[in-house]
């Protein structure tokens, strides 16, 4: 293999240590934001269960407004029941107070209700509260961790990114630019083996999309020292025994 797929290769297997590195770096970085991300959950739900216990204990407060209003309804009418003159009055008046009465039961009931209501909205709430200071201790932990262990990780990366730009030195730029735009394409693989089909001699693949090479390309690999792609994904060939 000459100097330029040789120098290909070698890229190639800087590049996935490269890569493997930002992603730990990353993933380190990432566990702080989905820390925070959990306690901004928690906070949400909070204010949603804070905004029911708001439109819980307006409710509540409106019906007690009403039944007070009834109360007063039903002294009037026993008020009224002294002062009645004839019995039909009487009774009239009798069959209203004790509808009033009747009504007055079905929203006390509703009252207690929205009150047991209101006290496991505010038990719910006090809970989410607890979630939240316990994921904020959490977080200042996960904190101190990936601050500790970002650095060296930083500097595992600083340290491939300078064997990356050393290899990357040793390419032409028009090579350099094609192993760039293809390797952004696939994650990082822009480099890959021909593959010879087991048990079919002369029969080769690409090591990327597993599709078939030509036997002229393969041929080209063989003699000349350049950049040969892939027909179907348009990958960087290279021979699997010439690879270091």
């Amino acid at each position: 293999m000459g100097s330029l797929l040789s120098g290909l290769a070698q890229l190639q297997s800087v590049e996935n240590r490269l890569r493997a590195a930002k992603a730990k770096l990353a993933r380190c970085r990432r566990s702080v934001v989905l820390q925070e991300n959990r306690i901004r959950t928690e906070q949400n739900t909070l204010e949603a269960k804070k905004e029911e216990l708001q439109l819980t204990r307006i409710q509540s407060d409106r019906l007690e407004l009403d039944l007070r209003g009834r109360d007063q309804q039903i002294a009037k009418l026993r008020a009224a029941l002294n002062t009645a003159k004839t019995n039909k009055e009487y009774a009239s008046l009798l069959t209203i107070l004790n509808t009033t009465k009747a009504d007055n039961s079905k929203v006390e009931t509703q009252i207690l209700e929205l009150m047991k209501a209101v006290e496991a909205d505010e038990a719910e709430c006090q809970k989410i509260r607890d979630e939240i200071e316990a994921q904020k201790e959490k977080l200042d932990q996960v904190r101190k961790e990936a601050e500790s262990s970002a650095v060296a990780l930083q500097q595992k990366v600083d340290s491939v990114q300078k064997e990356w730009d050393e290899a990357a030195s040793m390419i032409t730029p028009e090579a350099l630019e094609v192993f760039r735009r293809v390797a952004e394409t696939y994650d990082g693989e822009a480099v890959v083996d021909v593959e010879e089909q087991e048990g079919r001699s002369s029969v080769y693949s690409c090591g990327g999309c597993f599709m078939s090479i030509t036997n002229e390309s393969v041929n080209l690999l063989m003699t000349r020292d350049e950049i040969i792609r892939c027909a179907n994904c348009t990958r960087i060939l290279i021979l699997k025994q010439n690879k270091n």
